[in-house]
């Protein structure tokens, strides 16, 4: 398509352009990954035994395994012509092979879904190298993990992958942990020719300091930065009356008091026991509020009977920094006041004649679906959410309206665009919602992720409609 002709194109035209070239996008990455694979396959002889062969000793060609284990070997010098061919680096060619070979022989679902145009080749190529140290057998459990996963958003299948990859080898997790931890230490960046006028990586009057902590050393140290800029912005305001600086320009104050021990306890010291105003209306310094407590830590445990019951294992995900394993959590615990919550029941439901979304009802509909239910969201966290009603609510309508079976979280801006752009939005259950967009293009989300249907003809989507509202229809 030219540019004459995608200027002659309306809105929905557009669209459909638009599909239609990530469709061909992927077409032609299978297209490339199938070369690649039956380039592999016409250097899978050992050329060693070929006539001629220089020796091995001497800079000859030989099989080596690009890919993990399980996967075949390949002559090693195949690759640079190859590289050639693709216009990119031999590097980046043989990185490339060993994606695909793993791909084939060892994560078969996800091959499979690359082959369809479901997956997008650089998500299960980063699926692939992520697993590569795992035996075939490890790495078919990760496969069946994530296949089950690819309709969600690529962040949200990464996220997954790197889970199943902890579980489907906990002693290498345990050994990785153990070198990261010894890899502590704070580094300051140094001065480089051409950084004092570098617009864009320059450093004219600062310099980078990296604190690589243990994961609760880290957040102690966020938490006192926080406390002690909060108390700042207190003292500031105090005496000025407002605080113009920015959050940023703050946190680096409160960094830089932490710098001088003494300073900074004389500091604190005044902030937990200010000193009082004097009578005679002598000039002594401003009363500052007591320091902020510390914001607990949320942690969903996703637990069945099978981790209860030590049959299996099982990872804690800590808002914010990924999966764990459960002894982690002692380290990252082991200073911070811990309150258990109830078990939060995902196949429950509940509604209240209110308009705003109670607590539980707002934990169980994230939890449920991870975050936002836009289509094709990235966003995977708990915080920023607005919670919507699929339904708008009626002041003047029956009782119930706000509950599990109308909540739609979703961030600001896709909140915004679903209220004034024209998108039409239905939840069918708990855990199902069909959106259809300005233009007619039709997505069905669910805990599983985003598929595509005809909001017209029902195609690819009416099954999965029937199939939401029957099983939640109590």
């Amino acid at each position: 398509m030219n540019s004459e002709q995608v200027l002659d194109l309306d809105a929905a035209g557009t669209l459909a352009a638009a599909e239609a070239g990530v469709a061909a996008q992927r077409r032609e990455e299978i297209a490339d990954l199938l070369r690649v694979l039956h380039w592999a396959d016409l250097h899978a002889e050992d050329p060693q035994s070929l006539p001629g062969a220089v020796p091995v000793v001497h800079g000859g060609d030989k099989l080596i395994r690009p890919g993990g284990d399980g996967t075949p070997a390949v002559g090693e010098l195949c690759w640079a012509e190859l590289a050639i061919a693709r216009g990119c680096g031999v590097v980046a060619m043989e990185n490339f092979a060993a994606d695909a070979l793993d791909l084939r022989h060892r994560l078969p679902l996800l091959y499979q879904a690359v082959l369809d145009g479901v997956l997008a080749l650089w998500v299960a190529r980063k699926v692939a190298s992520m697993s590569r140290k795992l035996t075939a057998e490890q790495a078919r459990l990760v496969d069946a993990g994530v296949a089950a996963a690819v309709d969600q958003a690529p962040g949200r299948i990464l996220m997954i992958a790197e889970a199943k990859v902890i579980e489907a080898d906990l002693d290498a997790h345990r050994a990785r942990l153990a070198e990261d931890a010894a890899k502590v230490g704070v580094t300051i960046s140094q001065p480089r020719p051409g950084g004092v006028v570098d617009e864009v990586d320059g450093e004219p009057c600062t310099r980078r300091v990296t604190l690589k902590l243990p994961a609760g050393a880290a957040l102690d140290f966020d938490a006192t930065v926080d406390e002690i800029a909060d108390a700042l912005v207190d003292q500031i305001t105090a005496q000025t009356g407002d605080c113009t600086l920015t959050r940023g320009e703050v946190e680096a104050k409160a960094v830089e008091l932490l710098s001088n021990p003494h300073a900074a306890a004389a500091f604190l010291d005044q902030v937990n026991d200010p000193a009082p105003v004097s009578p005679e209306g002598e000039d002594v310094p401003a009363p500052l509020p007591a320091p902020k407590k510390k914001r607990p830590a949320t942690i969903y445990l996703h637990l069945t009977d099978l981790v209860l019951c030590g049959a299996v294992h099982g990872l804690a995900r800590v808002e914010g920094m990924g999966p764990m394993l459960l002894e982690q959590l002692q380290e990252l615990l082991q200073n911070r006041e811990v309150a258990v919550q109830p078990v939060i029941d995902l196949n429950q439901g509940h509604s209240v004649n209110g308009y705003e979304h109670p607590t539980l009802v707002k934990h169980r509909t994230v939890l449920r679906m991870l975050g936002d239910v836009f289509p094709h969201s990235t966003n995977a966290g708990y915080r920023r959410l607005d919670h919507d009603h699929a339904t708008a609510y009626d002041p003047n309508g029956p009782p119930g309206q706000t509950g599990d079976h109308n909540d739609a979280p979703l961030t600001r801006k896709h909140h915004r665009a679903k209220t004034h752009a024209g998108y039409q939005l239905r939840q069918l259950g708990l855990g199902a919602y069909r959106w259809v967009t300005p233009h007619g293009l039709g997505r069905l989300v669910t805990t599983t992720g985003t598929k595509k249907f005809d909001p017209i003809t029902g195609a690819n989507g009416s099954v999965g409609e029937i199939y939401y509202t029957d099983r939640f229809a109590g």
